[in-house]
């Protein structure tokens, strides 16, 4: 794609963009159905399935970079992915709480407060993992790939456990809350597909599988060419527009969530999917035959720690609650947003240097 002109490859970019998003939309709510028919929702079933549908774009940017030997744009879409995933919850604060309390304010639980802890642990093996010799590996495995995915399935079974019990007043709920459990949007949505057969929806949410995936490598082959004829390096790239178009899908499904009021899913979504990124290092591995994380550069780890700060800002928003609101948005929210644009001036001052 790189001998067509910028101004195709844009036109290009934000078509399998939107193709993203349609097919995002579906995917949340074959999903949805899904869930309800296969009784997954209730077994680690239903939040893999969740995981791996929202994430398809990341899942296909990484095959075909991988396959490719771009192993930087992969790193740096996966990294970015997750930094500019929790600003999603920005967008769903700002839109999806009008005339009520914050999001945190209104999600607040110790379930949430377990897949936040989940995300900085998996972030924490990646940056190890970085330091590790590139000549660690072995069957095409490497020890971090591994472990990341250990730490995630490990962080799965916590969070189901502890949404079934917890040891603590109201089994860990916050008191002025959400009413309704946590997932009954999905319910409902999953009760207005009645009138679709199972069979119709595996076939339309494979649709939009390959929907998503081929959009996906549109957007990792277009983006990459855009990258170049504007000279922006593939992993600020990755990391900035590559990772927003790809962050579709949750922005699509979070909306869907909070104006049903159920605002513990769309943290769960947001915090369950960049859990799961990661993981998708562990495919890099096996794909490309080479260590990914000793590759990861300075603006990787930087965007590993950004991640962290942001994961860690709304942790303890849903821990302290804060109740006001300024420009629309929690207090929590609005620190995340200063820190990320901070973050992303600070990404092309370390890009400069390295």
């Amino acid at each position: 794609m790189g001998s067509l002109p910028v101004v195709l490859l844009i036109a290009i970019f934000a078509a399998a963009g939107g193709v993203v998003w349609v097919a995002g939309i579906e995917l949340s709510k074959q999903t949805n159905v899904l869930d309800d028919r296969l009784h997954l929702g209730s077994a680690l079933g239903g939040l893999i399935l969740l995981a791996v549908a929202t994430n398809l774009p990341e899942l296909a940017i990484t095959v075909s970079a991988a396959a490719s030997n771009s192993i930087g744009v992969a790193v740096g879409n996966i990294l970015g992915g997750i930094a500019i995933q929790t600003v999603v919850l920005v967008i769903l604060d700002v839109l999806g709480t009008k005339g009520s309390g914050p999001l945190s304010y209104r999600a607040a639980s110790l379930s949430l407060v377990i897949e936040a802890v989940t995300v900085i642990a998996v972030l924490g093996v990646v940056i190890a993992g970085s330091q590790m010799p590139d000549t660690l590996i072995g069957l095409r495995l490497t020890p971090a790939a591994v472990l990341i995915a250990v730490f995630w399935v490990l962080g799965l079974i916590l969070v189901r456990r502890s949404q079934k019990s917890l040891p603590w007043h109201e089994h860990g709920h916050a008191p002025g809350g959400q009413e309704k459990p946590q997932g009954h949007s999905k319910t409902t949505a999953a009760h207005q597909g009645r009138n679709i057969s199972t069979g119709k929806s595996v076939l339309i949410f494979s649709v939009a599988a390959l929907a998503t995936l081929g959009a996906g490598v549109v957007l990792e082959r277009s983006g990459e060419a855009i990258a170049g004829h504007i000279g922006l390096s593939g992993v600020l790239f990755g990391a900035t527009f590559l990772a927003l178009a790809t962050s579709l899908p949750e922005i699509s499904t979070g909306l869907a969530s909070v104006k049903q009021g159920d605002y513990k899913l769309a943290f769960s979504d947001i915090f369950g999917g960049n859990a799961f990124l990661p993981v998708l290092f562990l495919l890099a591995v096996l794909i490309s035959g080479k260590p990914v994380l000793p590759q990861a550069k300075a603006t990787d780890i930087y965007l590993t720690a950004l991640a962290i700060l942001l994961t860690l800002t709304y942790l303890l928003g849903i821990l302290f609650r804060p109740q006001k609101k300024v420009l629309g948005m929690g207090i929590d929210s609005l620190v995340v947003l200063v820190l990320y644009l901070i973050g992303v001036a600070g990404l092309f001052a370390v890009a400069s240097t390295t």
